[in-house]
């Protein structure tokens, strides 16, 4: 009996704390285990966010929190389900960031499994030692490009477990049926290397031939033991992401959440703030600052959604303007990486605030990584010919956004309508209150994936990126509008995953990418298998 009670005081998945009843105490032996007072699960869900709050930093709160996760796992669903707009910045953006740069010096509880070149030749083998057999969402990362902040090698684990926390919570996918995991081929980050607490593969990172098929074998032996598994690759370098993403998006069931789940996220910005600037989407002229995989992929679905309007795809993509750090993105250079091709038009060269005043983009969006970059000067300018001026400030976390819900308010005389990567606080300007929408991928990828899972679907086409961002678009209210936000609020993720779970199930059957016959009631079924802690 001792060890029986030892193990249901271990088991984060049965563990109720002070919450279990007294006849449950006596039931599982655990009597005088626990003190004498029993409360509800309500109680403990605020017992905890007290608790929460009164901690000094959002890293306190973050590492609070992965604890209740160790030892709750109930409570730790609730908490974040029922505040999840205050607990959001502290379980992934921003502070998941500032996670990720201690990591190694934080960790506690592995929650993840971690795959080195050490393991070729029998990762298949030693998936079987993870204790959970039913997996259905995996989140993959090999650490070299998290967030804003470059390679963090195996410290990136704190990636895929927040995306699958966020996954649990979201769309209601069982904790038990995520696996986050990391590819950890070593890190070219020397002082991580020079770090004697770094837990990582202390080598300079394996490239080429080696690596991609260190990556391929985990495909393969995932898609082995785990059949119709989704697989979402996170923070890969551009060339890497758009590489993997090329080899396996028609053959195995995966997305990148960084290129395609942030193209999603932005077009429905983008299709919302066309129902304030009062012009349709196929009639704007968009410019990105900033040309890696994120952008690219936001440009690629908009050409997608812009032939859906009629246009064709050269016409769409005529639409589209990059500017990177050497400037105006133009045929004539000779300096682009493949993805960027498509979107080099015949112009001549241009620096940033010269390519908006050539070009008059009624949008700006911004993926660069790099703080600061819209200046005053360049929402001046926006500003100038546009009344209502778009722009989205995408990069995180919030330090490096490329201005500040503040700044682009203030510089507008409030007339911007402005989203970003990372949460900004409510902004007053010239009397009126401003709460800008997060442009957080947690929107979409959460009921992408759950609407894949629940129509068995077999691979992930643009399509369901287009249902997913038109679904959370037609979400915003004109409440929303009014108060500055692009998006629906995070408080209503549930009801919205479900949603968009819906509309890319609906896609799976019409695309006959379904297997199985389509339930009488799609939306009721699909919201039968959310988890509910």
């Amino acid at each position: 009996m001792a060890r029986r009670s030892a193990d249901i005081l271990r088991d984060k998945s049965r563990y109720k704390s002070i919450a279990f009843t007294r006849k449950e105490r006596m039931h599982l032996g655990v009597q005088g285990l626990l003190p004498y007072a029993v409360v509800t699960p309500d109680a403990l869900v605020e017992r905890a966010i007290r608790g929460l709050r009164a901690l000094p930093t959002n890293i306190d709160r973050y590492m609070a929190l992965s604890s209740l996760q160790e030892r709750n796992e109930h409570v730790f669903y609730r908490t974040v389900i029922e505040h999840l707009e205050e607990v959001l910045p502290w379980i992934y953006t921003p502070t998941v960031g500032e996670a990720c740069l201690k990591f190694s010096h934080i960790f506690r509880e592995p929650k993840g499994f971690f795959i080195t070149p050490d393991d070729k030749g029998r990762i298949g083998k030693i998936l079987g030692n993870w204790p959970e057999k039913d997996i259905r969402v995996i989140v993959v990362t090999d650490g070299r490009r998290i967030l804003g902040l470059g390679d963090l090698g195996a410290n990136g684990m704190g990636i895929p477990v927040g995306k699958l926390a966020l996954y649990s919570a979201s769309a209601g996918i069982a904790p038990k049926h995520c696996l986050p995991v990391l590819i950890d081929v070593g890190t070219n980050n020397a002082t991580l290397l020079e770090d004697p607490l770094y837990i990582g593969y202390p080598r300079r990172r394996v490239t080429g031939a080696r690596y991609f098929a260190l990556v391929d074998e985990f495909i393969r032996a995932a898609q082995k033991r785990y059949p119709g598994v989704l697989i979402q690759f996170e923070d890969f370098l551009t060339p890497d992401a758009y590489a993997l993403l090329n080899i396996y998006r028609d053959r195995v069931l995966c997305f990148n959440d960084d290129i395609q789940g942030t193209a999603a996220v932005v077009l429905a910005g983008v299709l919302a703030a066309t129902r304030v600037i009062e012009k349709p989407l196929p009639e704007l002229r968009i410019m990105f600052l900033g040309a890696g995989s994120a952008a690219t992929g936001i440009a690629d679905l908009m050409v997608s959604a812009l032939v859906e309007e009629g246009l064709s795809a050269e016409e769409a993509r005529r639409r589209l303007w990059f500017v990177d750090v050497k400037g105006l993105v133009t045929k004539s250079r000779t300096d682009l990486m493949s993805h960027n091709l498509p979107y080099a038009h015949d112009h001549p060269p241009l620096g940033f605030v010269e390519a908006i005043d050539a070009l008059k983009p009624q949008v700006l969006i911004g993926a660069t990584g790099v703080a600061g970059t819209f200046t005053r000067e360049v929402v001046e300018h926006m500003s100038a010919m546009n009344e209502r001026p778009v722009v989205f400030a995408l990069s995180n976390p919030t330090a490096n956004a490329e201005c500040t819900a503040q700044q682009a308010y203030e510089w507008s005389n409030g007339r911007v309508i402005f989203a970003s990567g990372s949460p900004f606080g409510t902004v007053t300007h010239g009397g009126h209150e401003f709460r800008p929408g997060q442009g957080n991928n947690v929107y979409v990828f959460p009921g992408i994936g759950l609407g894949a899972i629940a129509s068995r679907a077999t691979r992930i086409p643009d399509a369901f990126f287009l249902a997913a961002a038109r679904t959370l678009a037609g979400l915003v209210t004109p409440q929303d509008l009014d108060r500055g936000s692009l998006y629906p609020p995070l408080q209503d993720i549930r009801r919205i995953s479900l949603e968009i779970a819906t509309s890319v199930a609906s896609a799976a059957y019409k695309l006959k990418l379904a297997r199985g016959r389509r339930p009488k009631n799609l939306k009721g079924a699909i919201a039968r298998l959310m988890y509910e802690p």
